[in-house]
């Protein structure tokens, strides 16, 4: 299963690229009062609806995309693609952490990418109480205390991805889902129950990734037949700084 992964950074964001956004997203960006946060946001939206639109070959700002959460139909939640009447051929996952942004795009097949900032300051016990199993919070322990954050994050972004590629958000009590330890191989181990799972979907597949050498990343792909992921990973800031830049 094929996944590309593109990455672009908080330093793209600039007033050209507020064309592409769609009246839900202008409305959300301009509420948000963080000048980081709200510039996170554009660039995710921009290098989204850029990506989406190379595939089906149509300017990013007729990418059909649709924000409504599964409890309460409120414009949020996981974004998906929502072409009029019929199904979307491609899933994708935002994500964003300091100074980064990814989009992650697959084809026939749910999608979920998280990354994190690998510098920020964090209280890795406090997270591990709340976000790890028994068994990984013992494996956590089990190492040096300088390793702790960097091992605690790839099994956060591990998570999240999953979370993600399934659209639930952080209603999945985090200490049920459980996933291997840092240095194994990426994989889901266990959920809280099976009926947590939406629609018995089958168990997301795990990739790990690093970007700029430092920040942990992962992919979560589900779906019926997957039985692997490809990655390819390419840097879009050059696209996104100069889509739409003002002179």
């Amino acid at each position: 299963m094929p996944v590309e992964v593109s990455w672009a950074r908080l330093s793209d964001a600039h007033a050209g690229l507020l064309p592409l956004l769609d009246p839900v997203e202008r409305a959300r960006h301009d509420a948000l009062a963080d000048p980081a946060t709200r510039g996170r946001f554009l660039v995710g939206c921009a290098l989204s609806r850029l990506l989406l639109g190379e595939l089906l070959g149509l300017p990013p700002a007729a990418v059909p995309l649709r924000r409504v959460c599964p409890r309460c139909g409120g414009p949020h939640g996981k974004v998906r693609l929502d072409p009029p009447g019929r199904p979307a051929a491609y899933d994708f996952s935002v994500t964003h952490s300091g100074a980064l942004v990814g989009v992650a795009v697959c084809r026939g097949a749910e999608v979920g990418l998280d990354v994190e900032e690998a510098d920020a300051a964090l209280d890795v016990g406090s997270a591990a109480r709340v976000a790890l199993s028994a068994r990984e919070s013992a494996a956590l322990e089990s190492l040096p205390p300088a390793e702790r954050e960097r091992a605690f994050l790839r099994i956060w972004t591990r998570k999240e991805a999953v979370l993600k590629a399934l659209g639930v958000g952080l209603r999945m009590p985090l200490r049920g889902l459980e996933v291997s330890a840092p240095d194994a191989p990426p994989a889901v181990l266990a959920w809280p129950d099976e009926s947590d799972r939406p629609a018995a979907r089958p168990v997301p597949h795990l990739v790990d990734l690093v970007v700029d050498g430092v920040h942990p990343a992962a992919v979560a792909v589900t779906g019926a037949g997957v039985t692997g992921v490809r990655i390819a990973e390419r840097d879009r800031s050059g696209a996104v700084s100069a889509y739409g830049r003002t002179a």
